[in-house]
């Protein structure tokens, strides 16, 4: 009879934790797919990494899209470790009783207890998703930049023109017709179409200015991760806001993060300066907003919300937004402090016209904030 073992409430919060990146980086591990592998987990080794690289492999995966994607977010989540070579399996695969021998460079807790086990490792780093990123060290950083690297941000999704094929919706004659000839003029079955469904564009501007230091850096990572995760599908701008607007989204479109950081970092002539949220904001809307580059998008403002200019005119450039966006959010990495409320001028200016107002120090805040612009989160 074979022996089940159970996993660690630590080991769970981890396996949730890991879940919650593969979400964010779009592998549908949904709530029945974790309990599965929270099963298969049960009857191997939580301890031994090619244990739980494959029972997730296996679990958490809905198609070879996937595949990737899970690779790149394991090797993040686990301590940086390279994913496990792919191994042909056998045609019945069966666990030798004998304790199986370690990988090379790969620890185990049978080597006189050294080494994190995985479960561990992904422990550690569920904590990691909550820590503020002002405090983190810089292993903690390079870690957190990994997780960020692997992140996708998907657009709200509307209905669009163009039509798809379907099998509920309108006739579509043209299809119909071609099927009717193709059988020799013999009736066909009345072929359907409705109407595509395409996410929409999304608008980040991030605020780079002196009191954003702490986190301008994780705030940029992550906006080139929104740039690239959804491998196209959603059309991402990406401008700053300091003294003046620029528009970085050319810098951004380097594949390679610290490459693309650094040609934004040339390319912005006011970083860690003054705050001028009302001016910059009205730059960006009379001359981007008139393009439609603000029209039906949801916009982003990642800021603090602090303003050295007029709090009347960033509420009024605020307004002018939200009549143009489908949806403004903001995200103050502040909000999360404890007893933090929106009393800055530029910030109680602008709240009237936001339609969600979230948190943004964290990796788990910014997974949430991904979940409120793709429209799956009800703030």
């Amino acid at each position: 009879m074979s022996t089940v073992r159970t996993v660690t409430a630590d080991g769970t919060a981890g396996v949730v934790g890991f879940a919650r990146a593969l979400r964010a980086a779009g592998v549908p591990a949904g709530p029945d797919r974790v309990a599965a592998f929270l099963a298969a987990l049960g009857r191997l080794d939580p301890g031994r990494r090619r244990d739980v690289y494959w029972a997730g492999r296996l679990t958490l995966c809905g198609g070879p899209d996937d595949l990737e994607r899970y690779d790149r977010v394991f090797a993040a989540f686990f301590d940086g470790e390279r994913p496990p070579r792919r191994v042909r399996p056998a045609v019945r695969p069966v666990r030798p009783p004998a304790v199986p021998r370690a990988e090379p460079g790969e620890r185990t807790t049978e080597e006189g207890g050294e080494g994190p086990t995985a479960t561990a490792l992904a422990s550690a780093t569920e904590v990691l998703r909550h820590r503020d990123v002002a405090v983190l060290t810089a292993a903690e950083r390079a870690q957190l930049n990994q997780l960020l690297a692997v992140f996708a941000l998907d657009g709200e999704p509307r209905r669009s023109s163009r039509r798809r094929p379907a099998r509920r919706g309108g006739v579509d004659p043209r299809r119909t017709v071609r099927e009717l000839l193709r059988r020799g003029g013999e009736p066909a079955v009345l072929l359907r179409r409705a109407p595509a469904r395409k996410p929409r564009r999304v608008v980040l501007l991030l605020d780079v200015s002196g009191s954003m230091a702490p986190y301008a850096d994780a705030l940029l990572r992550f906006a080139h991760a929104a740039a690239h995760g959804s491998r196209g599908r959603t059309p991402t701008e990406v401008f700053t806001l300091g003294t003046r607007l620029t528009r970085v989204t050319r810098e951004m479109a380097r594949r390679d993060p610290d490459a693309a950081l650094a040609a934004v970092g040339a390319a912005v002539p006011d970083w860690s300066g003054g705050t001028r949220l009302g001016e910059t904001l009205r730059a960006f809307l009379d001359r981007w907003g008139a393009r439609g580059t603000a029209r039906g998008a949801v916009v982003v403002l990642l800021s603090d919300g602090w303003e050295r200019g007029d709090p009347a005119l960033l509420a009024a450039q605020m307004r002018r937004l939200a009549r143009l966006a489908h949806r403004v959010v903001w995200a103050n990495p502040r909000k999360a402090r404890p007893g933090y409320a929106p009393l800055a001028a530029g910030m109680a200016a602008a709240l009237p016209s936001v339609d969600a107002f979230v948190e943004g120090h964290s990796l788990g805040a910014l997974e949430r904030l991904a979940a409120v612009v793709r429209g799956a989160d009800g703030a």
